[in-house]
C-alpha cells in the first residue's frame, strides 16, 4: 500500500469531491491531462478501474476502498506539518459529516475554535451534510474521515463515542391551530393534518404520531422543506405541524410564535461520533471529535 503515489491519491480525492476531470483539474492546479494520466497510473497500480466515467463521476468498489486511504494519509499530512511547525498545504481539508439539525444548532459553536485556527494554520475543515442515519454510509465509503451519526457500532478500524441525544418536538404557530386544529391534534385528525417533512429520508414525524396516539405506521400529509432553518420558518408561517429539535425550537415557544403540541411526548435520537483511528500525536482528527463531544455536551446535555 506504501507503494501508491500520493499525488495520484490526491487526485482521486480530488475527483472525488469534484465530481469531474475539469473541477478537479482546477482544486490540484494542474491540466486535465495531468489529472487524467494520474489516474490511469493508480488504476494500473491497483489493477482495477478506480472510477465510473460517467456524470456525476462515481467510484468503484476499490475507488472508494482507495479513497478512504487517501483522505487518511492526507489527514496524517495535515498532522505531521503541524508537529513540525510548518504550514499545511492549502488545499488540505479534512471532511467530516453530520446532520442538518446538529448544523443548524449545535455543531459550528462546537467546531468555531477549529476553524480559526485552521485559518490560521492553513487546514480547512470541510462539513458534507446528509440525514444522521445516512452519514455513517459517507464514513464507510471514505468521503468523510468522521461523522454524526446515529449508529452506535463503530466500523473496523473506526472508533465511536457518545455524543447525547437530540429530542424532537411537535410544534405549530397560533395562527395554524386556530385555523387548522381548533381542537386540538388528536387521533382522529392527524391523518388529515400537513406535517412538515425535511425529506424523503426524515421519518421523526411518523415516530412521533405513532408515540402521541398510538397507531402504528401513520400515513400523514406531507410538505417537504429540506432545510433546517427554512423547516422551523416554516412551521412559524403556519405551514403545518413541525417535529424539529427541542434546543432549536425552544426560543420560539418561549415567546409565542411556536406552540409545544403534547409536550410529554418527544422522539430522542442518540448521536454518536464516528472517526477513523489515526496515529500520531495531537491528531487534528482528534481534537475535531473531542470539540463536538463537548459541544453536544453543552448543547444537548451529553
Amino acid at each position: 500500500m506504501s507503494d501508491f503515489d500520493p499525488a495520484a491519491l490526491d487526485c482521486l480525492a480530488a475527483l472525488a469531491d469534484e465530481q469531474g476531470f475539469e473541477r478537479a483539474a482546477q482544486r490540484l492546479a494542474i491540466t486535465q491531462s495531468a489529472v487524467s494520466q494520474r489516474l490511469r497510473s493508480l488504476e494500473a497500480q491497483a489493477g482495477q478501474p478506480l472510477v465510473v466515467r460517467s456524470r456525476p463521476l462515481r467510484l468503484t468498489e476499490a475507488g472508494k476502498v482507495l479513497l478512504r486511504f487517501a483522505r487518511q494519509l492526507q489527514a496524517l499530512r495535515v498532522d505531521v506539518a503541524r508537529e513540525l511547525g510548518e504550514r499545511v498545504a492549502p488545499q488540505s481539508r479534512l471532511a467530516i459529516a453530520v446532520n442538518a439539525d446538529s448544523l443548524a444548532t449545535w455543531v459550528l459553536p462546537a467546531l468555531d475554535g477549529l476553524v480559526q485556527q485552521g485559518l490560521r494554520e492553513g487546514y480547512g475543515l470541510e462539513l458534507v451534510v446528509d440525514d444522521q442515519d445516512f452519514t455513517h454510509d459517507s464514513l464507510r465509503q471514505g468521503a468523510v474521515l468522521g461523522c454524526v451519526s446515529t449508529v452506535a457500532e463503530a466500523l473496523q478500524g473506526c472508533r465511536v463515542q457518545p455524543l447525547g441525544v437530540m429530542r424532537y418536538v411537535a410544534v405549530a404557530s397560533p395562527r395554524f391551530l386556530a385555523a387548522q386544529l381548533p381542537d386540538g391534534l388528536h387521533a382522529g385528525n392527524f391523518a388529515d393534518t400537513p406535517f412538515l417533512v425535511f425529506n424523503r429520508k426524515d421519518d421523526n414525524q411518523v415516530q412521533w404520531v405513532s408515540q402521541a396516539f398510538g397507531v402504528r405506521a401513520p400515513r400523514l400529509r406531507e410538505r417537504f422543506v429540506p432545510s433546517s432553518e427554512a423547516y422551523v420558518n416554516a412551521a412559524v408561517m403556519g405551514w403545518g405541524v413541525g417535529v424539529a429539535p427541542e434546543i432549536q425550537v425552544r426560543p420560539l415557544v418561549a415567546v409565542g410564535r411556536l406552540v409545544m403540541l403534547e409536550p410529554a411526548v418527544g422522539v430522542d435520537v442518540a448521536l454518536y461520533w464516528h472517526q477513523w483511528q489515526l496515529q500520531g500525536r495531537g491528531a487534528l482528527l482528534d481534537q475535531i471529535g473531542q470539540a463536538l463531544a463537548d459541544g453536544a455536551r453543552r448543547a444537548l446535555g451529553g
